[in-house]
């Protein structure tokens, strides 16, 4: 009986050791799951470049090529070509540090004097081939006025026509002197007719829109037959019109206006301003962009 006893005793005691020891298998397991979660995390960190390149691409995109990418040192395995998901920076701050795609500043800066120069060299384009525009429409201006210039010293009528170029085209003024309109009249006179008869065959010629314009001076002369200088200026304007449609120019290639004494070509100090401001103006307007008809008057100068 004491024997068993003892070995009862000593199966307790066998029992008691066997409980002590249960403490190795929670830490073997604790050690086997941590193991486990470095494992997942070492394998997360590894990113595939061409898969980061694509979504640092996408991010551009998303953020309107505002948002900044990082690319920072080596992953967590130690290769030089992985990026870690935290050298991802998309803070305002990041943003200040570097730019998109990972650039130094100095690449940074290469590439603005690069744009720059860039666009420099396209403005440059740009008014070079305005500028030669502007001289080739010049010279085809030129040789219409050559052309009219013949007409009218072919009828000895030169000393009533005055030419000029600017932004609008070519500038035909017709003074209107007692031999082309009587005064507080918008009748034309057998001279004026001349006068527009000669220019009509280079007109009726070209494809350009005419504006055809009544001035008077600043004289302040009552008139009879008109309310105003106003109705007396676009009837003159009204009549050149009407004339040139008997000779052969389209009726909606014309436009008339009158202007009265408000586009004075000579201050009313000037003692030309009485003769010269009273005319009527046809302008072969140019069809060239604004940006080339501001360049005509220059490109015109000494032709």
């Amino acid at each position: 009986m004491a024997g068993r006893r003892r070995r009862h005793a000593g199966g307790h005691d066998e029992e008691g050791h066997e409980n002590a020891e249960r403490w190795l298998l929670t830490y073997a397991d604790m050690i086997t799951l941590l193991m486990v979660l470095f494992i997942v995390m070492f394998a997360m960190s590894t990113v595939d470049a061409n898969k980061f390149a694509q979504l640092k691409e996408s991010l551009a995109g998303a953020f309107g090529g505002s948002t900044t990418l990082v690319s920072g040192g080596a992953s967590a395995g130690g290769d030089g070509d992985s990026t870690s998901p935290g050298d991802i920076d998309l803070s305002a701050e990041g943003a200040g540090a570097s730019n998109l795609g990972g650039k130094s500043p100095t690449e940074t800066q290469k590439q603005a004097a690069q744009d720059k120069a860039a666009v420099l060299t396209a403005d440059r384009a740009k008014a070079s081939r305005n500028q030669q525009a502007a001289e080739d429409e010049a010279d085809r201006l030129v040789k219409l006025r050559k052309q009219m210039v013949a007409a009218l010293k072919a009828q000895k009528l030169s000393g009533q026509v005055m030419f000029s170029i600017d932004e609008r085209g070519l500038v035909v003024r017709v003074l209107t002197s007692g031999v082309v309109f009587g005064g507080d009249s918008a009748v034309l006179r057998p001279e004026g007719q001349r006068i527009l008869r000669a220019l009509a065959p280079t007109l009726a010629a070209v494809r350009n829109h005419l504006e055809i314009s009544g001035h008077t001076n600043q004289l302040n002369v009552p008139t009879r037959n008109y309310p105003s200088s106003w109705e007396l200026s676009t009837a003159r304007a009204s009549s050149v019109v009407r004339y040139l449609l008997g000779l052969d120019i389209a009726a909606n290639r014309m436009t008339a206006a009158g202007y009265a004494d408000q586009r004075p070509l000579y201050p009313p100090s000037d003692p030309r301003a009485v003769t010269m401001n009273r005319r009527v103006e046809v302008v072969v307007l140019s069809d060239q962009p604004a940006e080339v008809r501001a360049l005509l008057k220059a490109a015109a100068e000494g032709k």
